[in-house]
């Protein structure tokens, strides 16, 4: 469609910054051979058991394997959208909104519900409100109340969780496969708390199901979080409940080497053979170091080969224009305080020009036997000069003039979008 219209497509999930990127959402339930949604609430979700089941086995999952999430979406790309106030951060947790929050928190204190519209105690509808479009011949339309958090990585939208992480570039078979066996394994794990509360019986009472419940909802509690995803106070908030922060997308990468994750992947579910985890490990890791060193040595050649030598260019023209003026006997006092102002410009691009270099040699000399040490030289190392060059050529940029620079200026960029 891009190339019928004379436009290119950009994957990559954050090609600009200062401009969002893109990712992808991923709705996600359960369903039963005939159809059935086991993630929906219905009117009364208070009473359905069966939906607060499977509800708690997907928060479990997260609780337990959230490091495995974030591994299924990390790249050299979409790292720099995570926690860039557009996509979500680091820190796995789930939104339910307030009607379902209530729910479980009154069944943990085993008291009744909270009306959300008058003082008094008493059922709530969680399956939403109906609007009228007022167009003869089109349905009503039914209006989810749950989801009202943009923040969040793994929101609950009426009858489905969406996954918000994943990057534009990225297939979503790999995350959706990592939460299907997270939640998998939680299932499990439920069913076998729930056959030792029955017992001997041919079927749970209400109370072995609500013991079950109420032991899951402790649980899962910490995962639950409804606030601000990007706030500072957030951060805080999760390390005190124990939630991992992984910043990184190398750091990201160690926990498929987690002796709990990989024994649910292989064991648990059966999904994944110990040598295919291995084999992602190498590549994930082996990857992400090339998309840096590819980035790294295309910043070289651009900085190198067009904006220094244009900025060269542009100093000399001024130069020989102040030369000229003053054997005119006309005042360069203009001329020089624009080159005044490039010098210093110029030379910090140039020694973080030389950074750059450095840096590039060093990573390409490092011998390591882990794919992993490699990737944190990267992210480490690599990296950081790279923004530092970039910083160095954007300020070099609004003092060059537009003849002279050889790219599309990015100030001009920002002003369009």
């Amino acid at each position: 469609v891009a190339h019928r219209h004379n436009l290119r497509v950009l994957y990559h999930e954050k090609p600009y910054k200062g401009v969002n990127g893109s990712g992808k959402h991923c709705n996600w339930a359960i369903a039963t051979d005939r159809g059935d949604n086991l993630l929906d609430p219905t009117v009364r979700p208070e009473t359905n058991y069966r939906f607060i089941l499977f509800l708690l086995a997907v928060l479990r999952g997260l609780e337990q394997h959230a490091p495995l999430l974030r591994v299924a979406i990390s790249s050299s790309s979409n790292e720099h959208r995570l926690g860039a106030q557009e996509a979500p951060p680091g820190i796995i947790s789930a939104f339910l909104g307030d009607q379902l929050n209530e729910v479980l928190d009154a069944i943990e204190q085993n008291r009744p519900i909270k009306n959300f519209s008058v003082p008094q105690f008493q059922s709530i509808k969680v399956g939403g409100t109906v609007l009228d479009v007022k167009v003869a011949g089109l349905p009503h339309i039914a209006r989810d109340l749950t989801d009202r958090n943009r923040t969040s990585p793994f929101a609950f939208t009426g009858n489905k969780f969406e996954f918000r992480a994943v990057g534009s570039k990225q297939s979503p078979s790999f995350p959706v496969t990592v939460l299907n066996c997270a939640v998998t394994a939680a299932i499990g794990e439920i069913t076998q708390a729930l056959k030792e509360a029955t017992g001997d019986k041919s079927r749970p009472s209400t109370e072995d199901k609500l013991s079950v419940i109420r032991k899951f909802i402790k649980l899962t509690k910490k995962v639950r979080f409804e606030g601000d995803n990007y706030s500072e106070e957030w951060v805080q908030e999760a390390e005190r409940r124990g939630l991992p922060n992984i910043k990184s997308a190398p750091e990201a990468f160690t926990y498929l080497k987690k002796r709990e994750h990989v024994e649910m992947l292989t064991k648990t579910t059966g999904i994944f053979t110990e040598n295919e985890l291995e084999s992602r490990y190498w590549i994930l890791n082996e990857r992400y170091a090339k998309d840096i060193l590819i980035e790294a040595e295309t910043l070289k050649t651009i900085i190198g080969q067009q904006v220094l030598p244009a900025a060269f260019e542009y100093r000399k023209t001024l130069a020989e224009s102040a030369a000229a003026l003053v054997t005119a006997g006309v005042s360069t006092a203009p001329e020089v305080e624009a080159l005044e102002e490039m010098a210093p410009l110029v030379a910090a691009l140039q020694a973080e020009y030389k950074k750059l270099s450095a840096v590039i040699a060093e990573f390409c000399a490092a011998h390591t036997e882990d794919a992993n040490e490699h990737a944190q030289i990267a992210y480490e190392k690599v990296v950081p000069v790279i923004a530092s060059v970039r910083e160095a050529s954007d300020a070099l940029e609004v003092v060059v003039a537009d003849k002279y620079w050889p790219l599309p200026k990015y100030t001009e960029l920002l002003l369009t979008v």
